[in-house]
This record gives C-alpha cells, structure tokens and sequence, in this order.
C-alpha cells in the first residue's frame, strides 16, 4: 500500500492536469496578471483540480474513519475554493467552510473516551485555531512557481514518514498519498510554471497539513512540535507577515506583496532561484524535525531553538536587503527568469 500511495497519486495527477490543459476548462481557470502578482502571463489554475483527484480518493479508501472525515472536509473546501477561483467568494462565504472544516477535524481527533476537561478543550481549541490559519496561510504562501507544490511534496512526505516509523500506516498513506500528488502536480508547476495550483489546491492542502499534523499529534505518534517545524518555512513567512501588516494597520484582507518570499522575487530571484533556495529549506526543516522526534528533550529544545535563530537572521537579512515596498508601489514582474 505504502507503493501505491506513492505512485498511483502522481500519476493520476499529473494526468488529470495534462487532460485540462487540453481542453477549454483550462481556459475557465485564467489566473490573468495583477499589480500584486509574480506572474506576467495568463495562467490556467487547474493544478488543484488535478492533486485533490490524485490524493483524496486513495486517503480515503485507505483511511480510518477519523482520516475519512479529513478527505471529506478536505474535498468539500475544494469544491467551494473552485468555485471560488472562478468567481471570487466573499469572505462571509470562505471563511465559514474553512472554520466548519478545522471543526471538522478537531472532532474527527478527538480520542474516544476522552473526557471534556479544561486542558482538552484548551487543547483542542488551539487545534481549531492552528487549524484553521493553516488552511489560510498556504493559500497566502502560492505565489511563485514550484514553491506551494514543493512544500506539500517535502512536507507530506515527512508527516508520511513519521506516521509509518509510529507504525500508523492509514496515516501514512494519507501523507504519502498527499506527497505523491503534490510532486505529480509539480511536473507542470516547475518554473517556468505551466499552470498554478489554484484555491482548490492551496486550501485544502493547508487544511490537511493542520488537520493530519494534528491527527497525529493526537494519537500520540509525534509531538505537536513536529508538524510546526515541518511546515515552518511557510508558517514563519505567512505568520510574521501577518502580524507585521497588522503592526501597521494595513487591510489584512487586502491582496499584496510584501510576504518574504515575495520581496525576494520583487527585487531580482528568479522563481526558479528561490523554488530551490526553499526547498533546501523545506527539506532541512524536515529532516530536522523527523531527527528531533526520538531524541532527547535537551536536544530538541536545541533544534527548535537553532531554528528559530535561524528564521530570525534570515528575516532581518531580507529586511535589510529587500525591504518591504509600499502596497501598489511594487514593480511589475518580467517575464523572463520565471
């Protein structure tokens, strides 16, 4: 099973996408050029359709039913994100199906027999909350070429990998499966991208990084630490972005550039330059984090803290070197080195 999660998922993937791009669907899908993309081209956003049809339908077939209710909500906010690439939802509407959906999952968790006390209401309220950001953030973080896609590829794979060594494979596959699709997805969003991911495909993986970390946190196979670290570059980024934008009573529902990894493109990266620089990242944050969860309490303490020293140097480095441009001021992206 653990082969199938990793093949069956890209191939159908990347299938799926290949058959759209030929057809006048991709056409319904046009990401066309704003003042605050990173692209200069009309881009068809199928790239989502395709990764959910690669990892739901084995997530589910192979889950448990608490990973089921997860592939469930999971596809109901692809299905409301699709439409929502077409004709561009409210908030009023997006924002109750992304809430239902970390609800969803909180309850889906929960471990049966558990009893309702303070600490795990506290706990599981936190869950809802961490939840439900990450369903945001990783929409936020699309926007570059590769940089989503190569997330969830190098994310999953690590969650997949954890869960197997705990001895959980429904989980496992459930990550694998998620892996899987991302990289069958990436064939065609290597910069230069061929098409992007899309709301239906940014949502709903944000969604099953909060909601299958958590899962696993649950049932004990890894502390919640882990999924965190894992997920990191795309959490620092989105998080202290957030905060900064509020610091400076911005519009926070706004569209704008001014996301790291944003700047750095804005000021020269090709996409391809930083798709690379943060997959090294991804992959040394999850190599990391897989490490840390069988070692000693002092040694973990000192990977996540290394890590944080380090998110804090790298930070200020861009601040200082590609510091933030006032909305609308950005200049338009060139075409050439996507």
């Amino acid at each position: 099973m653990n082969l199938l999660a990793l093949v069956l998922p890209a191939v159908v993937a990347a299938a799926v996408v290949a058959l759209l791009r030929a057809t006048p669907v991709a056409a319904c899908f046009l990401d066309r050029p704003g003042e605050r993309s990173l692209h200069a081209t009309p881009t068809p956003r199928i790239g989502g359709i395709g990764l959910m049809l690669g990892a739901l339908p084995l997530a589910f077939a192979l889950g448990t039913p608490e990973i089921r209710t997860v592939a469930l909500a999971a596809a109901a906010l692809a299905a409301v994100s699709l439409v929502d690439d077409v004709r561009a939802l409210p908030v009023a509407v997006r924002l109750p199906c992304h809430l239902g959906a970390a609800g969803a999952a909180v309850c889906a968790a929960w471990p049966a027999g558990q009893a309702a006390d303070a600490p795990a209401m506290a706990a599981a309220v936190t869950a809802f909350l961490a939840i439900s950001w990450m369903t945001n953030l990783f929409n936020f973080m699309d926007g570059a070429d590769g940089l989503a896609g190569g997330m969830a590829a190098i994310g999953f794979a690590a969650l997949g990998s954890a869960a197997l060594v705990a001895g959980d494979g429904a989980l496992g596959n459930a990550c694998l499966a998620t892996s899987a699709a991302a990289a069958g997805f990436l064939v065609f969003n290597f910069p230069p991208a061929r098409v992007f991911m899309g709301d239906a495909g940014s949502v709903p993986l944000g969604f099953l990084a909060g909601a299958l970390g958590w899962l696993g946190a649950a049932r004990g196979l890894w502390p919640v630490w882990f999924p965190i670290l894992v997920f990191s570059p795309f959490v620092v980024d989105a998080s202290v972005t957030l905060l900064r934008r509020i610091a400076a009573r911005e519009a926070v529902l706004q569209a704008h550039r001014s996301h790291y990894y944003q700047r750095l493109v804005l000021s020269g990266w090709s996409h391809r330059r930083l798709a690379f620089a943060a997959w090294a990242l991804m992959a040394l944050c999850a190599t990391s984090a897989l490490a840390a969860i069988g070692a000693q309490p002092v040694l973990q303490g000192t990977i996540i803290f290394g890590w944080a020293i380090t998110y804090g140097v790298l930070l200020v480095w861009i601040d200082r070197h590609h510091p933030r441009k006032t909305p609308g001021n950005g200049t338009r992206p060139r075409e050439a080195g996507r």
